[in-house]
């Protein structure tokens, strides 16, 4: 799984990437800093089972802290956009292409409002944040509507001749996007076109590529800096947007930092942290984290956490699922312990599992056994969050 960090320039999007994955990047206060996407690991939080089987994991392709699966996902953070990077500005067809592969995105923005909508710096208030979201959500549909647009008469000439669906016909322009045809399916009910994809006017390719990017590449929003935004900024984003998560990726990231240090206790995703004892801080230090916990406490943490698992979980809709080889003692192959978490979508299958976990798996799939219930299920049993699985296929 794949998450895009975006939005326009110095609203804070490296620094959010890097507090999530510690990853070293350039961090500085000018347009296009980042030029090259950056890629990373962030982690986000599920329970384990291994309180609730009483046994000892042994975690392999993830970490497990006090009986909290910290189980990765790949993040992207890709340049500053800017309006009308879809048509090109800023080298913006670069940057959106490195989107392709997005399952969803995560669109920090400047609360405060002290960068305009170029990127350029100002001062908190000078800039209404709000309208950076419809901005951002603009040249993501814009740009999915150009590799819609690109050659469709032809296609649709042909698809009228030859009767094919136009969920077909959208699908296939859309193939190098990570779309599905489940969501390109969902997106032309909501829009009704006319049958005959001829018909197609500008207006009905815009309010499909709309809905496409709603479900193809759905978006929250990260109300970064608010430690200094204005009071009132904060609602006035809420109330036009409802997926959105206050952070403070400069807080977060200084945490890290001084969790790695020594100097504190923190454990990302928590209300707040603690100064260990015999530590001795400056006055400089004493008010910089005096000033981070008072935030932390006014809006209940740092919020980059919560932010990637609200993108996993409630955006993403996923759950979390452990194969094991061994249904009695929870292990695979080498003896491990519910090794390995899996990220799947809701509503996802045994058999999708086995493809999950290899594609010879998938295709000689038999049964599965739940290794909670020690039933065995079929290949369309659905799974649930914090199944432990045995795939049995053919050898």
């Amino acid at each position: 799984m794949q998450i895009g960090i975006v939005g326009k320039p110095n609203v804070g999007k490296s620094t959010f990437f890097g507090a999530a994955t510690m990853a070293p990047v350039e961090i500085a206060n000018y347009p296009f800093t980042t030029i090259a996407a950056n890629k990373g690991v962030g982690y986000v939080r599920s329970k384990c089972p291994c309180k609730e089987l009483g046994v000892q994991c042994t975690p392999h392709n993830s970490g497990c802290v006090n009986g909290t699966r910290m189980i990765p996902v790949e993040l992207l953070d890709v340049a500053g956009l800017v309006p009308d990077a879809w048509q090109g500005k800023g080298l913006g067809n670069q940057f959106l292409d490195d989107l392709r592969q997005a399952d969803a995105l995560i669109n920090v923005i400047d609360v405060s409002g002290s960068t305009n909508i170029e990127g350029v710096p100002g001062k908190p208030g000078d800039h209404d944040p709000r309208e950076d979201i419809g901005f951002l959500r603009n040249e993501i549909e814009m740009w999915i509507k150009g590799i819609l647009n690109d050659g469709f008469n032809k296609m649709a000439r042909t698809a009228k001749m030859t009767g094919a669906k136009p969920e077909t016909l959208i699908y296939d322009r859309l193939a190098g996007l990570k779309v599905t045809e489940a969501q390109v399916k969902k997106a032309l009910m909501d829009v009704n076109p006319p049958a005959d994809p001829t018909k197609w006017d500008d207006e009905i390719m815009l309010r499909i590529a709309v809905k496409v990017r709603e479900y193809g590449k759905p978006m929250i929003v990260a109300m970064n800096k608010a430690d200094i935004a204005p009071e009132g900024n904060v609602d006035l984003v809420r109330a036009i947007n409802d997926k959105s998560v206050v952070t403070m990726a400069e807080t977060e990231l200084a945490l890290k930092k001084a969790a790695e240090k020594g100097v504190v206790e923190y454990t990302p995703g928590d209300p707040s942290f603690k100064i260990k004892e015999g530590i001795n801080l400056n006055d400089a230090q004493k008010k910089a984290l005096d000033y981070m916990k008072e935030n932390m406490a006014k809006y209940g943490g740092t919020g980059v956490q919560r932010c990637l698992e609200e993108a996993a979980f409630d955006i993403l809709d996923l759950i979390t699922v452990y194969p094991v080889e061994d249904e009695n003692k929870y292990t695979d192959h080498f003896g491990r312990v519910l090794p390995d978490a899996y990220l799947l979508p809701r509503g996802s299958t045994a058999r999708d599992l086995a493809y999950k976990v290899h594609t010879e798996l998938g295709d000689k799939f038999i049964r599965a056994i739940n290794a909670k219930t020690k039933r065995t299920v079929g290949a369309d049993y659905i799974l649930e969050d914090g199944d432990v699985i045995r795939i049995v296929a053919n050898k």
